[in-house]
């Protein structure tokens, strides 16, 4: 299916029926930690805030990756953030709307010595891929920080074009 662009669409054609079939439903959109909105439509493109890997209002893992945290169980925490990122573009475009994934940034608290990032941030990265096929391929970014809020191992934001 192309997009008025010509650009070819998502492979799957219906984002939320390609969630379904991975057992997922979109989560309720994170309250905001502070000051700012979930998620920001300007022109073509939505950028999302930073998501963190809540699932039913709390964190799923807490601490340093590395240390507190391994990296498989991170990874999986990546992964739940996209998924939140997704919720949060959906409050703003609908998901059936975004004809691709142009960026990823993650964010990854990370012990001492651990430099793992980029495996970390894959969890975010191949469930995009699930979901909009090649429309999923971006570009990214994977930072090892010291500290995320509420002592989160991950923390993923997304920039999404639309139709």
């Amino acid at each position: 299916m192309s997009s008025a662009g010509g650009q070819e669409r998502s492979d799957s054609g219906n984002v939320t029926a390609k969630l379904a079939d991975l057992g997922l439903t979109l989560p309720t959109v994170v309250k905001p930690l502070a000051a700012y909105l979930p998620a920001v439509r300007t022109g073509n493109l939505v950028y999302t805030a930073g998501q963190l890997p809540m699932e039913a209002g709390s964190l799923i893992h807490t601490g340093k990756v590395g240390a507190d945290v391994s990296p498989e169980q991170a990874r999986d925490a990546a992964r739940l953030c996209a998924l939140n990122a997704l919720a949060a573009v959906d409050s703003v475009v609908g998901l059936d709307n975004v004809t691709r994934v142009v960026k990823v940034v993650g964010f990854v608290a990370s012990a001492p010595g651990f430099t793992g990032q980029p495996g970390v941030i894959n969890g975010a990265s191949e469930f995009l891929g699930e979901v909009f096929g090649e429309a999923g391929a971006h570009a990214r970014s994977a930072v090892g920080v010291s500290e995320l809020p509420l002592n989160a191992p991950v923390e993923v934001e997304l920039i999404v074009e639309v139709g």
